[in-house]
C-alpha cells in the first residue's frame, strides 16, 4: 500500500506530468545519464556580465579539480566582492560544476558576488571522503587566492542543492574543525545529509516514479560509502551524522513538504539550534525534490529563490 504523502503544489504536479520519471537507479541507467551533454553555460553567460576562467587545483592525491570561476564584467574593484562557492546536485553520482549553476548565477547579478563551482569526483568510482576533501580544497584555494579573486575572505558563503548541499555541510565541519578561516554561511538547498534513508519522509516516497525517490536515494549512498559500514561512515560524508552542530556557520536550509529529504533537512535545523546557532529554515509547501531548478518559472520555485536571495542579502550585509 502506498503511504500517505503531502500532496504537489498543482502548478508543479501539472508541470511534473510531463517529465519522464523513474523509481530506479542502477549502474546501467546512471551510464546512459551520464551521456547526456552538461548544461550550456554559454546561453547562461550570454546576456549576463560576467567573465568565465577555468582553473584546476590538485586534490590531496593530486588528481587535478577543475574550478569554474565566474566574476561580474563590471564591478567596482576598490571594493572586494562577496563569494559563492557552488557544489551541484546529481546524487554524489552524476552532474557537473555546469550543474544547477542558473540558481548562484543569479547571486553574481544581484550581489555582484564571484561565483567559484567545484568539479568534484563522483561515486562510484570515487568514495567515502574524496567527494568532500575536493570540494574542501577547492575552497582553500579560493581563500588563498581571494585578493587575486577580488573577494572579501570575511564574506565567502559555501552552497549547494542535493547532494551539493550535503557536501556543503560536510564543508562546513571540516572548515570548523580543522581551523579554516571562517566561512560566512552555508546554503543548504534540499541537502543529501543522511545517508541511513530512516526517515518518514524517506519512506513516503518509496516505489512510485519520482525525481528522487528511498531507492534512489539508496543507489547513490552505497555508490559513495564503498562498502563502508555504517559506524565506519564519517560525519563529513554524512552530515546528519555529526554529533557536535556548534560553531558552524550562519545556515539557510530549504527542502519542499513532498520530498525524501524533508525529514533529514528539518532535523539538521533544529539540531543547529539547539547547539546555540543560526538558522532559517524553509519547508515548501507541496514541493518535490529540486523543484525550483526544474521549474523555476512557477509561483512557488519563484518564491523559493527569491526567499534565499533576500537571506543572503541579510547575511551579506552583516558579514
Amino acid at each position: 500500500m502506498t503511504a500517505a504523502r503531502p500532496a504537489l503544489d498543482p502548478e508543479l504536479r501539472d508541470l511534473l506530468a510531463e517529465m519522464p520519471l523513474m523509481s530506479q537507479l542502477s549502474t546501467e541507467i546512471l551510464a546512459q545519464l551520464r551521456q547526456y551533454p552538461s548544461p550550456p553555460v554559454d546561453s547562461l553567460l550570454a546576456d549576463r556580465n560576467a567573465d568565465l576562467r577555468e582553473v584546476t587545483v590538485p586534490a590531496d592525491d593530486g588528481t587535478p579539480i577543475p574550478l569554474s570561476v565566474f566574476t561580474p564584467t563590471h564591478r567596482d574593484r576598490t571594493t572586494a566582492a562577496p563569494c559563492v562557492y557552488w557544489m551541484h546536485g546529481g546524487g554524489m553520482v552524476m552532474g557537473d560544476r555546469f550543474s544547477q549553476i542558473d540558481i548562484p548565477l543569479e547571486w553574481l547579478d544581484e550581489f555582484g558576488a564571484v561565483v567559484v563551482s567545484v568539479d568534484y569526483r563522483l561515486a562510484p568510482e570515487a568514495t567515502g571522503t574524496t567527494l568532500v576533501d575536493d570540494c574542501y580544497q577547492g575552497l582553500l584555494w579560493v581563500i588563498e587566492h581571494a585578493a587575486e579573486l577580488g573577494v572579501d575572505p570575511a564574506r565567502i558563503v559555501v552552497a549547494g542543492a542535493s547532494a551539493g548541499g550535503g557536501l556543503a555541510a560536510g564543508v562546513s565541519l571540516l572548515a570548523r574543525d580543522l581551523g579554516t578561516p571562517a566561512i560566512a554561511g552555508q546554503m543548504l538547498i534540499c541537502p543529501m545529509l543522511d545517508h541511513r534513508n530512516t526517515t518518514v519522509s524517506s519512506r513516503q516516497f518509496s516505489g512510485d516514479p519520482g525525481v528522487w525517490t528511498r531507492e534512489m536515494n539508496e543507489f547513490g549512498w552505497r555508490s559513495v560509502l564503498g562498502g563502508l559500514s555504517d559506524g565506519e561512515v564519517p560525519a563529513y560524508v554524512s552530515p546528519a551524522l555529526a554529533e557536535d552542530l556548534s560553531g558552524l556557520p550562519a545556515t539557510y536550509i530549504d527542502t519542499g513538504s513532498a520530498e525524501v529529504f524533508r525529514d533529514e533537512d528539518t532535523d539538521y535545523a533544529s539540531r543547529i539550534w539547539a547547539a546555540g546557532g543560526q538558522a532559517e529554515l524553509h519547508v515548501w509547501a507541496g514541493g518535490f525534490h529540486g523543484f525550483d531548478a526544474l521549474y523555476p518559472q512557477a509561483e512557488i520555485s519563484a518564491t523559493a529563490r527569491r526567499t534565499r536571495t533576500h537571506w543572503l542579502a541579510r547575511l551579506l550585509r552583516s558579514a
